[in-house]
């Protein structure tokens, strides 16, 4: 009778080892079932009908075709605001970048990377023509180059400088005055005249800001160099 009571009691012991580790692995596959379809419903979108606006480079409204570099820029506002200039989806020039100042702002680009070679800018108010006549002579052949206006971009420009400016294709150089909004892209050894460009007359009749012309902005697609 003691062995047959011994031997119950293991039986028992064991079924209910068994029966607790059913159990456990029952309430582990379930636990795992949740997390995974949490991790899954985290995961999908809120409302996989809804399609979120394309967004194309440099906020552009719409891409450009293969061969060219998406572009976007704006001249300054008053003497409050600096220019801003995106080229592929980066910002080379900007007020947060802390690259930009009173005068003329110029980027220089590598025409068949797109990769930026230079960024500068030069006070035409209270600074001196001759390093920018400098910066402008040593452009290579094939750079692409992008200017924005800030406050001042005319008082201390000279023939000299604006034929250099004309020769990268600029057509309102040569009538850029005081506090005049003005935004350019050209390149160096350019055969005609650049489409990428404005201009806007500081006018007491026309101005948005007292003494100053509204902001300009751009956008485009530069043709990428093929030689």
């Amino acid at each position: 009778m003691v062995r047959a009571g011994g031997i119950l009691k293991l039986a028992a012991l064991i079924f209910a080892f068994l029966l607790a580790a059913f159990l456990a692995f029952q309430l582990l596959e379930i636990n795992l079932d949740f997390n995974l379809g949490s991790m899954i419903s985290r995961s999908m979108p809120a409302n996989e009908g809804a399609t979120k606006p394309v967004r194309y480079k440099c906020g552009l409204t719409k891409s450009c075709p293969l061969g060219h570099f998406a572009f976007k820029m704006a001249s300054g506002a008053a003497s409050v605001v600096g220019p801003r200039i995106c080229l592929e989806d980066k910002l080379l020039m900007s007020g947060v970048k802390n690259n930009v100042g009173r005068g003329i702002n110029i980027a220089l680009v590598n025409g068949k990377t797109g990769e930026v070679v230079k960024t500068n800018f030069f006070d035409m108010w209270a600074g001196d023509v001759a390093p920018m006549i400098k910066f402008l002579k040593e452009i290579e052949e094939g750079t692409v180059v992008m200017m924005a206006s800030f406050d001042d971009p005319s008082t201390k420009l000279n023939d000299e400088a604006r034929k250099l400016i004309a020769d990268l294709g600029s057509s309102a150089i040569s009538n850029l005055g005081f506090r005049d909004n003005w935004i350019f892209v050209g390149g160096k050894g350019i055969k005609t005249k650049s489409p990428f460009e404005q201009h806007i007359k500081n006018s007491a009749d026309t101005n948005k800001f007292e003494g100053w012309p509204e902001v300009l902005e751009m956008e485009g697609c530069i043709p990428k160099r093929q030689d």
